[in-house]
């Protein structure tokens, strides 16, 4: 590759560049150790100075320097891994630039002309990869080695590269850590002994940081069952955090399936580079803080001042901007923060330029006054071009256009019928409801002055306040007296606004307006395995509240469930969401309800609903951790702590609210809408701390569990201003004199003063740390279930089996590593059972069986591969599962001379035509959406399964299916059809083909013939006595190529099964070349080794 001219002293390397060629302007140099003449102690020690020095002759064996005959200066200006690089490029210097030399006066001017040449191309290659990069020049260097040593396919990105020492046992190696988009690689030479690394990113259990004796500080990486240690790294949490971020990336593309669609940064595997990892961290980081939606990213930052009113002075903190929100953090984060939609905004205002100030005005009447920003006036501009004003304070059109807006807005939340007139239903029951519940089923009095009723005006009164001193709704100031009101609680009247301004949910339902309304109609009347799900759990939500006990709770239950299960199929419904939704719409309008679920699902608790409740395990591991850490008295009585993860699960996914009186959980609720995850860790802190002496003392987990839910149920809420219908019963109430009441805003408030000091950041990173352990526990779960099931079906040992399994997996994988719009996540399908989670297209399983067939067969092995793909997949869906994959290869080796030949012979059955079959294969009539979706016998979609499908799902036909595999006849030689001419000359071509290669070749194509002019001998003699005729030519029909063209003739013939059987039984080197046994545990190393280093197939 050409490199940017770097002047070099040619005498300091004289003893380690061999000249290959030259001329008046240029030398061809080869190092020395390479090539021709290579190895002994110089090739040892040139090794290892191109592995430790970080110059670019470690890279590059061969390099190509300029210089003039008046100079000794000499510039480097071309390198290659390959004499053929290096002498492609000589050639082109050679053609393109000898001849320009000549017509230079000076050597400075030749000089100036090389350099600026060599940048000009340098530039035009750098103009689509390597734009991105800090360093082009060093990143085109560690490139090369990267290539050269690790032999990874063309389309793999390295992302970014560091110099560090690798300890293999009590020994370091010095060398260099290689993190591309799919692996993590390492390399070190010394002194003849090379060390190469290479971990996929989804093979990782466990990713951290660690110190000890012998290491300071260092990075351990767990995979495979080995620990791997890298130290000495000059930039260790830079390094830590890429690793981190990449192994977090290839969680979400290759486990969850998710496709960055609004991400362009990161939707293309083969473009992702260390910035925009960097930026996408910290538009994560951006988007949880101040709850934005996931559409929004950080653009800008900028450190100012901000006028705090009500405490009457200037706080530092940073601007932060995104597409649709002004934010702003005060330098601790704690203090005070503040999000302004841009909606809101309605004029910029600049001050004097030496004050550096801008004052933002928002709806409200209200000002934010910034001063000290380096860069205020692009911020101002940048502001009102994304607002659409203009720089002039007066209303312009657009502001008075939004006027009109929030005008209308009013007039819908003044006047509520109307909302329900927008939705165009006249049917009550379908309509949605524009009223909190808790307010239909429990309106407050006004004239009730009892002291509950009292110390909930108070509370009132206190937000209020509050309101006035650091506004309301979306431009509010998030301070610590906000947290302070939220741990004495909520008001009834208030709940369902704070929870939507504390989640975010009420900008997802500003910029969506009719979005749920929609969503609503849309999902009317459907009928899938979620809607039937949902039927079933209605009247499980809270059955013992009023509002549940009737049609109008349970319509605006089902609506909210339903839309959300439309909106996202991918989480669809699962349990849980029926409690939680419950007590939303309790105290949130219908459509509020809705977007604070999707904040929940969504933002708030990620993949908490999903099949494998992944985020919910994540976090049980995390509340270990604190466990570990805050807890040592408990830890050292119960050293397992797996019995709090399996107790505490509710505990997360429903927010407490399943283990608490609802009048008690709804406090539980307002503190986690403020303060995420953390408000639940804290909690449950808080409630193992309270029953710590209990717990220590019980003898087993059912007395852990008894204690644990006697306290629940003794757990109250004072000052619950709701009556006693509404009011849980406690399940426990025989047993509460033998257990004192706790008050719900007491525990909280101890879950703060003991436990507040744990950081969301601290939180976050746990989360990271634990998802790679709790990801890889559940895919090993799936590995042995799937290898218990196939193993009752083949011969295949449970080692072999597991190495199939990997290499099964990881050339899934492959399908995903370099591309988006791979078939593996084109037809990924979340609720299918654990065997068909992993599944081949043709193209992969083409490769994967090639690296794993025991013959070896020549040029057609695409053909049969083919072949091979279509007999196995019985449901013709286009895809491959294991334990198909398996029961093909356990036929291939461990199967009879009878049930081989079987197999060899169903594959030339019709539709055996190549071409025919590469048409229905290639040329396959795809949904508009390229996904074959499947009916519900696991099959394409057919007229009939479609009407199965739209409407309620036919559970009976479900049985039927089972039911007929499981009394499913074992197919009998005399089942197969006949072959008709033309699929037997195929057939033998395939003997042919498998044949080749073997020592016993001459002998097994002898025999090959014989059979076939048998079998024509056999052939005719029948049609004779049927039929009289002249006598054929045998010799001539025992070829293939004269059996063709005898095919063309009128006269037809075909054979069973039985007649070819019986014909190669006679020929003992053909049964003994399928009876050999192969040697699967080479062929699987053998795989091994091969399957990183193949093209990738898009």
């Amino acid at each position: 590759m050409w490199l940017k001219p770097e002047e070099i002293l040619l005498k300091n390397a004289f003893k380690l560049w061999v000249t290959e060629n030259d001329n008046e302007y240029f030398v061809l140099q080869r190092r020395r150790g390479y090539g021709e003449g290579g190895g002994g102690l110089t090739g040892l020690l040139v090794g290892t100075l191109d592995t430790v020095l970080d110059s670019t002759s470690k890279v590059a064996p061969y390099r190509i320097l300029h210089h003039t005959p008046d100079s000794q200066v000499y510039w480097s200006i071309a390198c290659g891994v390959t004499k053929e690089e290096i002498v492609q490029h000589w050639d082109w210097l050679q053609q393109n630039i000898m001849r320009t030399l000549s017509v230079f006066d000076s050597s400075e001017d030749i000089t100036s002309f090389v350099q600026g040449k060599i940048r000009g191309l340098i530039a035009e290659e750098g103009k689509t990869s390597l734009v991105l990069e800090d360093d082009p020049e060093k990143f085109r260097e560690a490139l090369l080695r990267f290539e050269k040593w690790f032999e990874l396919p063309p389309e793999e990105k390295l992302v970014t590269y560091y110099s560090c020492s690798y300890w293999k046992g009590k020994v370091p190696c010095q060398g260099w850590l290689y993190l591309s988009t799919n692996f993590l690689c390492f390399y070190s030479y010394l002194l003849g002994a090379e060390v190469k690394l290479v971990i996929s990113w989804d093979e990782i259990w466990r990713l951290e940081k660690t110190t000890n004796v012998i290491l300071t500080e260092s990075i351990h990486v767990l995979a495979h069952g080995e620990d791997h240690y890298f130290s000495m790294l000059l930039h260790l949490n830079e390094t830590f955090v890429i690793m981190e971020q990449l192994a977090d990336y290839s969680i979400k593309r290759l486990f969850d399936k998710e496709a960055f669609k609004g991400e362009p940064a990161l939707s293309d595997p083969l473009q992702i580079t260390k910035r925009g990892l960097e930026a996408h961290a910290k538009s994560a980081q951006f988007r949880t803080f101040f709850r934005l939606p996931k559409e929004e990213n950080l653009l800008e930052v900028h450190e100012s001042f901000l006028w705090v009113p009500f405490s009457h002075f200037n706080t530092l903190g940073k601007i932060c901007l995104s597409e649709n929100y002004l934010c702003f953090a005060s330098q601790d984060g704690s203090q005070c923060h503040i999000i302004i939609p841009m909606r809101e905004v309605k004029w910029i205002c600049e001050k004097k330029k030496d004050s550096r100030a801008l004052t933002v005005c928002v709806r409200g009447k209200r000002a934010l006054r910034f001063s000290e920003v380096r860069d205020y006036q692009r911020l101002a501009n940048t502001i009102r071009s994304r607002c659409g004003i203009s720089a002039s304070p007066q209303h312009s059109a657009s502001t008075e256009v939004t006027c009109e807006c929030q005008s209308l807005i009013n007039h819908f939340e003044d006047n509520p019928e109307d909302v329900t007139l927008m939705v165009g239903q006249k049917d009550s029951s379908k309509a949605v409801s524009t009223e909190a519940l808790m307010t239909v089923f429990h309106p407050q009095d006004v004239e009730n002055l009892d002291p509950k009723m009292l110390k909930e005006k108070m509370k009132e009164q206190s937000w209020n306040i509050h309101f006035s001193e650091y506004g309301r709704g979306t431009s509010m100031f998030f301070t610590r007296k906000t947290r302070d009101l939220i741990v004495r609680g909520v008001p009834e009247a208030l709940r369902g606004e704070l929870w939507m301004l504390f989640s975010g949910a009420v900008n997802d339902m500003a910029t969506h307006p009719g979005y749920y309304t929609e969503l609503v109609e849309q999902s009317l009347g459907t009928s899938t395995l979620a809607t039937d799900e949902i039927e079933r759990d209605l009247h499980r939500s809270l059955p013992e509240h009023p509002a549940f006990q009737s049609d109008t709770g349970i319509s605006a239950l089902r609506r909210v469930l339903t839309a959300y299960a439309y909106r996202n199929p991918k989480i669809g419904y699962c349990q849980a969401m029926n409690i939680l939704t419950s007590v939303l719409l309790l105290y949130a309008k219908e459509e509020e309800a809705f977007w604070l679920l999707v904040a929940v699902c969504e933002r708030m608790l990620p993949d908490y609903f999903n099949r494998r409740i992944i985020g919910a395990l994540v976090d049980q591991a995390v509340f270990e951790d604190l466990i570990r850490e805050n807890l040592p008295q408990l830890v050292e009585h119960m050293t397992d702590l797996s019995f709090f993860s399996s107790v505490s699960l509710s505990w997360f996914l429903t927010l407490f609210i399943s283990v608490l009186p609802i009048e008690s959980a709804v406090n539980v609720v307002d503190c986690f809408f403020y303060d995420g995850i953390k408000a639940i860790l804290q909690l449950g802190l808080a409630v193992l701390d309270y029953n710590m002496e209990a717990l220590i003392s019980c003898h087993d987990d059912a007395e852990a569990v008894t204690i644990l839910n006697k306290f629940f149920d003794s757990v109250t809420n004072k000052d619950s201003p709701l009556p006693p219908t509404v009011q849980q019963a406690s399940v426990g109430n025989n047993d509460k004199a033998s257990h004192l009441n706790v008050d719900i805003s007491e525990l909280i408030r101890e879950a703060y003063e003991k436990y507040g000091n744990i950081r969301l950041e601290e939180v976050e990173s746990s989360r990271k740390r634990n998802k790679l352990c709790v990801i890889q526990t559940l895919e090993d779960t799936t590995k042995q279930n799937v290898i218990r099931v196939v193993s009752q079906e083949v011969k295949f040992n449970a080692s072999h089996l597991d190495e199939l399994y990997n290499l099964f997996k990881r050339q899934h994988f492959r399908s995903c590593y370099w591309t988006m719009q791979s078939p593996a996540l084109l037809h990924h399908d979340p609720s299918l059972a654990y065997l068909e989670q992993y599944q081949l297209g043709f193209q992969q399983f083409s490769v994967l069986f090639t690296l794993l067939e025991p013959w070896t067969f020549c040029a057609t092995k695409s053909t049969l591969s083919l072949w091979v793909f279509r007999l196995i997949d019985e449901n013709q869906d286009g895809l491959i599962n294991f334990k198909e994959f398996c029961c093909a290869l356990d036929t291939l080796y461990y199967g009879s001379f009878t049930n081989k030949l079987k197999f060899l012979f169903k594959l030339h059955l019709p539709p055996g035509d190549l071409v025919t079959l590469c048409f229905s294969f290639l040329a396959f009539d795809l949904p508009e959406d390229g996904v074959i979706r499947k009916s519900p016998e696991r099959g394409i979609i057919t007229p009939e399964s479609k009407k199965i499908t739209e409407g309620k799902v036919d559970l009976q036909a479900y049985l039927k299916q089972w039911q007929n595999e499981i009394l499913k006849k074992e197919e009998t030689i005399k089942d197969l059809p006949r072959i008709n001419q033309t699929q037997f000359i195929q057939f033998s071509k395939t003997l042919y083909n498998i044949f080749h290669g073997d020592p016993e070749e001459e002998s097994l194509y002898r025999a090959v013939a014989h059979v076939t002019s048998l079998l024509l001998r056999m052939e005719e003699v029948g049609r004779r006595l049927q039929e009289p005729s002249s006598p054929p030519d045998f010799a001539k029909l025992a070829s293939p190529s004269a059996a063709e063209e005898s095919s063309t003739e009128e006269v037809q013939w075909s054979f069973s099964f039985e007649q070819v059987l019986a014909s190669l039984l006679n020929e003992p080197a053909i049964v003994s070349f399928f009876e050999r046994p192969v040697d699967i545990q080479t062929k699987l190393g053998q795989a091994k080794v091969a399957q990183l280093k193949l093209k990738a197939n898009k």
